[in-house]
């Protein structure tokens, strides 16, 4: 206590003056409108400054909550949109719970992810307990990743598109030809697509998507565009080289798809065999 009089004895002189020059700042805000306002302007753009400051260093540490509700909200905008077939349709539609269709989706994260293999496979933080089976499909918002080919209680492994294994029904966006999705193993960016009929009318920057013969992926999920394309050596069938909308080598969240009448249909097309 005796140090704080001390500082107040010997700083006597600049406290007065700082009391009077507050004092006089006080009175001349108070009695010009014009210093008032310029007053309080200036206080809200101080303030304003550090609550932005505040609320950016806030939003930092929750972007992984953020990230995850619009991954559930993707993936309730995903659901509506594969199991609506008449777009016009989803206009009217205020609640998902509503709309009935065959594909359910769930969110994931990808804790392992090849690709500079020849057969390449992604892991994935979701297993039997969260519903996940063989035979799922594996996207993300910028296209088709994979398909889930084995399952423990708590993780999942795709066959990556990167895959000498991997074969999927695509086609062209503007047309109904199609063919199958292959990899040669070489370039990550770049897969095939082939034994798509020469009367398809193909051209370069050509959009590729999920075909309708598929009962993994829905009708419609982007895969790439035409990079060039080749007739094979009958003049019979294009191989076309698609450069993918995912960059396979940078994926952190995926959905996984679930066609809920996949074995009904199955069944039905092995009934007489």
């Amino acid at each position: 206590m005796q140090q704080i009089f001390n500082f107040l004895i010997r700083n006597k002189n600049n406290i007065l003056f700082l009391l009077l020059l507050s004092l006089s700042l006080f009175l001349t805000i108070q009695s010009h409108s014009f210093h008032k306002s310029k007053f309080i302007s200036s206080a809200n753009a101080i303030t304003g400054g550090i609550y932005g400051r505040a609320a950016n260093i806030q939003n930092y540490f929750h972007l992984e909550d953020y990230n995850k509700r619009l991954l559930e909200e993707n993936k309730q905008l995903r659901s509506l949109l594969a199991n609506v077939k008449d777009t016009t349709a989803l206009e009217t539609i205020t609640d998902s719970s509503l709309v009935e269709g065959i594909y359910t989706f769930r969110t994931a994260r990808v804790i392992n992810n090849n690709y500079s293999k020849v057969d390449n496979y992604i892991t994935l933080d979701r297993g039997a307990n969260s519903g996940i089976q063989k035979e799922y499909g594996v996207i993300t918002s910028q296209g088709i990743v994979g398909i889930i080919d084995h399952v423990t209680q708590k993780y999942s492994r795709a066959i990556s598109i990167l895959n000498s294994n991997s074969r999927i029904n695509a086609q062209l966006k503007k047309s109904f030809h199609f063919g199958s999705l292959v990899w040669n193993g070489k370039d990550p960016n770049l897969v095939q697509l082939i034994d798509v009929p020469r009367l398809a009318p193909v051209q370069v920057g050509d959009t590729i998507v999920t075909g309708g013969r598929s009962l993994i992926f829905p009708q419609g999920i982007p895969i790439g565009e035409v990079e060039e394309f080749s007739l094979d050596q009958n003049e019979s069938y294009y191989t076309l080289n698609i450069r993918l909308f995912n960059d396979m080598t940078n994926i952190g969240h995926v959905y996984i798809i679930e066609n809920e009448d996949k074995e009904e249909i199955k069944a039905l097309e092995t009934a007489n065999e």
